[in-house]
């Protein structure tokens, strides 16, 4: 049976990606910041050392079997530029960490794992489907210049692993919402005027995690191998290329 590792499964984005695989008949090794289980483990990236444990326990978990890795857990959290030049540096160091350098960390490890073991029938080693943000290409809120700067380091980060490694099967693969109903993009809408916000999306509403989670699933699974390297992205139209 082969695993997929889905970091921050535990609701949102992340949550609706694991069930969307599961259904899809796929073995799910879940990750959390705490409260870890049988299928979920726990690790919590602002420690350096937590991305190489989660793969490490992940791998053992798997008997080695990873087939895909889905870079989801993320931290969206408001960085005043008033604030003081410690709480400043320190909000900034934990957003790169958490939705980088983590990111980062657990793909370097997918891909020297891949690069050891023999391609399928599809030529294919392993798959990534890192999940950004249209901050992205957009920018953020006066007071997310860390989250932009994270997703846009993201974003280059996977089409570089595209570009280096599509010769050996290793695929990569980035989904770019928007505002999408979790609990995270909830607080930031509420404090930017709630519905008001909405007047910004042409299609009226923001995405579900399920939406999100069906593109995930798509990547991970369906995607022809020639798409490696695409930007997809989901926003209703607030941003557009």
């Amino acid at each position: 049976m082969s695993y997929i590792l889905v970091t921050g499964s535990s609701r949102g984005i992340g949550k609706a990606a694991r069930e969307s695989l599961e259904a899809r008949g796929l073995k799910i090794i879940g990750h959390a910041t705490q409260d870890g289980g049988d299928d979920t483990i726990a690790a919590d990236f602002r420690d350096p050392m937590a991305a190489q444990f989660l793969w490490n326990e992940a791998l053992a978990r798997s008997g080695g079997d990873i087939i895909a890795v889905v870079n989801n857990a993320g931290l969206f959290e408001a960085n005043s530029l008033d604030s003081s030049d410690i709480e400043w540096l320190d909000r900034w160091e934990d957003t790169l960490r958490i939705n980088l350098t983590a990111a980062a960390q657990i793909s370097r490890f997918a891909v020297r794992h891949w690069q050891g073991r023999l391609a399928g029938k599809s030529g294919e080693r392993g798959r990534l489907v890192h999940v950004a943000s249209r901050a992205a290409y957009r920018g953020d809120s006066p007071a997310h210049w860390h989250y932009a700067a994270a997703k846009g380091g993201m974003v280059a980060m996977h089409k570089t692993i595209a570009r280096a490694y599509g010769a050996e099967g290793i695929l990569s693969f980035a989904v770019t919402p928007g505002f999408t109903d979790t609990s995270m993009a909830g607080d930031y809408l509420a404090s930017r005027g709630g519905a008001g916000l909405l007047a910004d999306i042409p299609l009226g509403r923001v995405a579900t995690p399920e939406e999100i989670a069906s593109i995930i699933t798509y990547c991970a699974l369906d995607a022809p191998s020639s798409m490696t390297g695409a930007v997809i992205d989901a926003n209703g139209a607030s941003f557009v290329r």
